[in-house]
């Protein structure tokens, strides 16, 4: 199915839907306006002309009573609609590369300015890789697609992925679903935290007190009753309440304790059980989803975690703490969500994480049906560094503005020094080349026509900057990466490093004298790799194929075709851009 006539048939779907909830919902807002105002001529009638009996206004309250669940059930499915054409609204903007900047997680909190590459590549922010692929709705699915984008899987966990994204890429249903689960919001609960509350201490409360808390509580509302009826007199509630504020004060610490503990992986359970119970309704057939998934079904059981949860928010409500001693009301939540640890606790964690990479999957299946132009890579085993792509495209950039390119690096051709002027595409090339090792390696289709790649460690110069809170130029921020860089190849692993501009800020000789030492420490071990630069010196580095971009000048304006050539460029546009803005030179 084509995606962009897809997802506007499913969003003109929903539109009238959404158009008749809003139709229905008026027509109900008018009749319950009527039906009240009927109901209060009704019962000026009664009670100021008794021309009826009182019985006669049953009918308009009922009459309204029901048209308030009615209008509260149409509500739920314009919302519904709402929130349906708002998810293909955004699909739609992806498909239209309008997607930048809309999503309401940018992944911020994942980004590791000392990362090997994340910050040269892109990942996290606005109009990143992780923008565009995310639809987690919870903080699990956030962290694991983050971790899968950041640490390259092993060959048989990327080719478990591939096959699960290739079960998930049709499944529009299950994806709709899940985005239309619960209020349009994400959980915050992540599996840390629910994993550790999961696994703490046991609580223990003394063994009478499962048979002696209920009993108080029924001694106490029969004395409350007996009082209210002039059968008894005051005291025999008092004994109870003094005996309810004993046990309150014997348990105080274990009650904080249970209370505290669950106060925080307790709450945003609701987008979790929705979750759980819509994916108890599927049949996958990949190992991954299977084997992940197989502790399936549990939501009943996390739905009960969920109501004593409620039910000890409640106890923060003004009724709650007037009766709540007579009842024993914290107590017995406590010990109710106490055993529900010590029985259930230790899977939660585990179960949540599992979930986590069911919304990683699906993430990158969503991508994989908006993009059927482009294909999942061949995996390379064995041990040579490798990085072989035809019409390798930057993932991230419109495809109508992104021009292909393609890219061998392997044993025969493991460096390549790309010349060309400012704006003509080297760093795009770098980009692309390390966002789609990044996409590979996650279990990701990748924005080629073909890739062959091999397991590597990726290691990028590519934004490195100067800080002034760290008191740190930008050449040594740069030379600093590059250590970063040399050490993956000394811990001998295949590594493609993708170095931009190399030592661009130093002078000629040191940075032709540092260049070549940097490039043959880094193609000693097994290793391949880019370094982009202006000084054409460095295009005479042994061991490099050099490759370059070309610019033209047309009617005064600079114009690039971002090709890949072979050889070395051989003029520059410097001059030409200082001239443009109006410097005499």
């Amino acid at each position: 199915m084509d995606p962009k006539d897809e997802y506007c048939s499913r969003r003109e779907h929903w539109t009238t839907r959404e158009r008749a909830a809003q139709q229905q919902f008026n027509r109900i807002g008018n009749a319950r306006l009527a039906v009240g105002l009927t109901g209060g001529v009704m019962a000026w009638l009664v009670f100021a002309r008794d021309w009826f009996g009182i019985y006669w206004l049953l009918i308009p309250l009922a009459l309204f009573i029901w048209l308030v669940v009615w209008h509260q059930r149409v509500l739920r499915e314009r919302d519904l609609a709402g929130r349906a054409i708002r998810y293909y609204a955004r699909g739609l903007a992806r498909l239209r590369d309008e997607w930048a900047g809309t999503a309401s997680e940018l992944g911020e909190r994942f980004r590791q300015p000392m990362h090997v590459y994340s910050e040269d590549l892109d990942l996290f922010g606005k109009g990143s890789l992780f923008e565009m692929l995310s639809s987690a709705r919870t903080a699990a699915g956030e962290d694991t697609l983050a971790a899968w984008l950041l640490e390259p899987a092993s060959r048989e966990t990327a080719l478990l992925r591939q096959e699960a994204v290739r079960e998930l890429r049709e499944a529009l249903d299950l994806r709709e679903a899940v985005s239309l689960l619960g209020d349009e919001v994400r959980a915050g609960v992540d599996a840390e935290s629910l994993g550790a509350w999961g696994a703490l201490a046991p609580v223990n409360f003394p063994a009478a007190l499962r048979w002696l808390a209920p009993a108080l509580v029924l001694a106490g509302m029969l004395a409350l009753a007996a009082f209210l009826m002039d059968l008894v007199p005051l005291w025999p509630l008092l004994a109870v309440l003094l005996c309810d504020f004993a046990v309150i004060f014997a348990t105080r610490k274990q009650v904080a304790a249970i209370v505290g503990a669950v106060e925080t992986p307790g709450h945003d359970l609701n987008i979790l059980v929705l979750l759980l119970e819509r994916l108890e309704r599927e049949n996958f057939q990949s190992p991954l989803l299977r084997q992940s998934l197989a502790f399936l079904p549990v939501s009943q059981r996390v739905r009960h975690l969920k109501r004593w949860v409620e039910l000890l928010d409640s106890s923060d409500h003004i009724l709650m703490r007037v009766i709540g001693p007579l009842l024993l009301w914290k107590q017995q939540i406590a010990m109710r969500i106490e055993a529900w640890r010590q029985k259930t606790g230790p899977g939660i964690g585990g179960w949540l994480r599992a979930v986590g990479e069911f919304e990683a999957l699906s993430s990158i299946a969503a991508l994989a049906f908006e993009r059927p132009e482009w294909s999942f890579p061949e995996l390379a085993g064995g041990a040579p560094a490798l990085f072989e792509a035809a019409a390798l495209r930057h993932p991230l950039l419109p495809r109508e503005r992104c021009i292909p390119n393609d890219v061998t690096l392997n044993a025969g051709a493991r460096l390549l020094i790309v010349s060309g002027s400012n704006m003509s595409g080297k760093s795009t090339l770098l980009r692309s080349i390390g966002l789609n090792c990044a996409l590979a390696w996650a279990g990701a289709p990748v924005a080629a026509a073909s890739l062959r790649v091999a397991s590597l460690r990726m290691g990028a110069s590519i934004r490195t900057t100067d800080s002034l809170q760290d008191n740190r130029s930008r050449f040594l921020a740069e030379i600093l990466r590059i250590r970063q860089i040399v050490g993956l190849v000394q811990e001998k692993r295949a590594v493609l490093f993708l170095l931009d501009e190399l030592l661009s800020g130093t002078n000629s000789h040191d940075r032709l004298t540092g260049a070549s030492g940097i490039v043959r420490g880094l193609l000693a071990g097994n290793s391949i790799g880019l370094v982009t630069t202006h000084d054409l010196a460095l295009t005479q580095i042994e061991s490099g194929e050099n490759v370059h971009f070309e610019d033209s000048i047309q009617d005064g304006e600079m114009e690039f075709d971002y090709k890949l050539r072979p050889g070395v460029v051989t003029h520059g546009n410097a001059l030409a851009l200082m001239r443009a803005v109006g410097l005499d030179v």
